[in-house]
C-alpha cells in the first residue's frame, strides 16, 4: 500500500513489527513512514516494515 510521510503504518503494543528503512518508531511502538513511498514487509527472524520510495 502507499504511504505518505507521517502516515501511521502499524499501531502496536510491543514490537511485533520492527522498523526498517524509512520507518520511524514512536514511544508507544507505533510505526510511521518517514518518506513517501510503498510499504513493504520483510520476514527473516523478525518482521521488518520498510517504506520504499
Amino acid at each position: 500500500e502507499q504511504a505518505i510521510a507521517g502516515n501511521i503504518i502499524v499501531r502496536q503494543r510491543g514490537t511485533r513489527y520492527h522498523p526498517g528503512k524509512n520507518v520511524g518508531i514512536g514511544t508507544d511502538h507505533t510505526l510511521f513512514a518517514l518518506v513517501d513511498g510503498r510499504v513493504q514487509y520483510e520476514t527473516k527472524t523478525k518482521t521488518f516494515v520498510h517504506v520504499v520510495a
